[in-house]
């Protein structure tokens, strides 16, 4: 899966991508215990889902491409309201695709922090065509606007 999600979203050669470890990991956790989903089955993990929760502010200083990725990640602190949801990333094993994993980790996850949390957007970064009808069904589904990164 780790493999996967590396050559899709190739951020090992991309520095304003966040490249997820282990300092990455507990970051995640302590912005919300919802940020991470991993579904396995006996033979290991099957989906892989990302979620950050952040500002209004810095949503809107990502999709107007003042800051990367990584600075979005790096400028949302733990402790605070957050209003908005980006929508990070998700990766199926191919096999396990259209099987709604993706769609029901997304909104478990968007549920879960909107328990504790006013979230009033949700907006990604568009890598596939996959991606963009999760992101319109999981906003359809979750009765939030979705807002697009303009780079894509």
């Amino acid at each position: 899966m780790l493999q996967l999600v590396t050559e899709f979203f190739d951020v090992r050669n991309d520095p304003d991508q966040l490249d997820v470890n282990e300092e990455v990991r507990e970051k995640l956790q302590q912005l919300h215990p919802a940020t991470m989903t991993e579904v396995a089955n006996d033979e290991g993990p099957i989906m892989w889902l990302l979620l950050i929760p952040t500002t209004h502010d810095i949503m809107g200083r990502f999709l107007s491409e003042e800051i990367s990725e990584r600075q979005l990640f790096d400028e949302t602190q733990a402790g605070i309201t957050y209003d908005a949801i980006y929508l990070c990333s998700a990766a199926v094993l191919p096999e396990f695709r259209r099987h709604g994993l993706a769609k029901k980790a997304c909104m478990d996850a968007i549920n879960s922090i909107r328990n504790d949390h006013p979230i009033n957007n949700l907006f990604y970064w568009p890598f596939s065509e996959d991606g963009k009808m999760l992101a319109e069904t999981v906003a359809k589904n979750a009765g939030l606007p979705l807002l697009l990164h303009p780079a894509h």
